[in-house]
C-alpha cells in the first residue's frame, strides 16, 4: 500500500526580538533598566528594554544597537552575554515571535534615554520589581533568569569587577557581591579569597585615602575571566537568590 504524502501545512510568520536586562549598582542598590511601554500590547506596563532584529542584523549587533538606544552606552565597554530565547507559542499576543535575551552589567550607568517606542524609561530596584511589579510579556521571568545567571557568574567568573569603576578597593568589590547576592559578607574572608584568585585583581601601586580609618588599596580587573578557586555562595547567599 502506497502511503499518501502530508502535504505541509502553511506555517504563520515567525519574528525574532531581542529583550535586555541591563543591571547596575546605583547607591548601593542593584537596579535594572525598565521602559514604559508607548504602544499596545501592554500600553504604559513596564518592560524591559527591546526591539525586533532588523534585516541584516545579527542576534548581537541588534542587542548592542538596542543598548545603545536606550541608555546611550557603548554596549561594547559592558560585560554583554547572551542569556538564553523565550520561545513559548503565546508569550506575545501580537503572533509568533522568539525573542532573544541578553545580560548587560555595568557600573552606576548614566540615566536612561528612552527609545521610540517607549513613553519612559528609568532604573528599578530589582527587589522592588520582584516583590510587587508585573512586567509585560514574560519579561518577570526573564528577569529572574537573568538575575540567577548574574549571581552565578559571581562565582565562576571575574565579572563582579564589570560593575567596579576602576580602580577601586577591596572593599568597593566586596559591596558589589553583598548588594547581587543579597547578603552581606566577612570582611577578612573576602579579602583573602578575591587576593588570593590567580589573575582577579592587579593593584594599581596607589591607594585611597578615607577621612576616618586606614588607606585602601586600589586595583584594577586582572586578565583572569574565570575565577580560580570559584568563590561559591554560602546557604544564606543561595537562599537569597531564589526568585519567587
Amino acid at each position: 500500500m502506497t502511503e499518501t504524502p502530508i502535504r505541509a501545512s502553511k506555517h504563520a510568520p515567525i519574528f525574532v526580538t531581542v529583550d535586555l536586562v541591563i543591571f547596575t549598582v546605583r547607591q548601593d542598590v542593584l537596579q535594572v533598566l525598565l521602559i514604559e511601554r508607548g504602544n499596545e500590547p501592554y500600553f504604559g506596563l513596564p518592560a524591559l528594554p527591546g526591539g525586533y532584529v532588523r534585516d541584516g542584523e545579527t542576534l548581537d549587533q541588534a542587542a548592542l544597537r538596542e543598548l545603545s538606544e536606550e541608555t546611550g552606552v557603548d554596549g561594547r565597554q559592558l560585560h554583554l552575554e547572551q542569556l538564553r530565547a523565550y520561545s513559548e507559542p503565546e508569550r506575545d499576543p501580537r503572533g509568533r515571535i522568539i525573542t532573544v535575551a541578553y545580560l548587560a552589567l555595568g557600573p552606576d550607568l548614566p540615566h536612561p534615554v528612552a527609545g521610540t517606542d517607549a513613553r519612559a524609561a528609568h532604573w528599578t530596584p530589582v527587589a522592588s520589581v520582584l516583590d510587587r511589579v508585573s512586567l509585560a510579556f514574560d519579561h518577570s521571568d526573564i528577569l529572574c533568569d537573568a538575575l540567577e545567571r548574574a549571581r552565578s557568574q559571581l562565582e565562576y567568573t571575574t565579572v563582579a569587577a564589570a560593575f567596579c569603576n576602576e580602580p577601586f578597593t577591596v572593599g568597593d568589590l566586596r559591596q558589589i557581591y553583598e548588594v547581587v547576592w543579597g547578603v552581606p559578607l566577612d570582611p577578612s574572608n573576602f579579602r583573602r579569597k578575591v587576593t588570593h584568585a590567580e589573575g582577579f585583581l592587579v593593584p594599581t601601586g596607589e591607594r585611597r585615602y578615607p577621612d576616618i580609618g586606614r588607606p585602601a588599596t586600589l586595583y584594577r580587573r586582572g586578565p583572569a575571566r574565570l575565577l580560580v578557586p570559584p568563590l561559591l555562595r554560602s546557604g544564606e547567599a543561595a537562599h537569597a537568590s531564589l526568585c519567587l
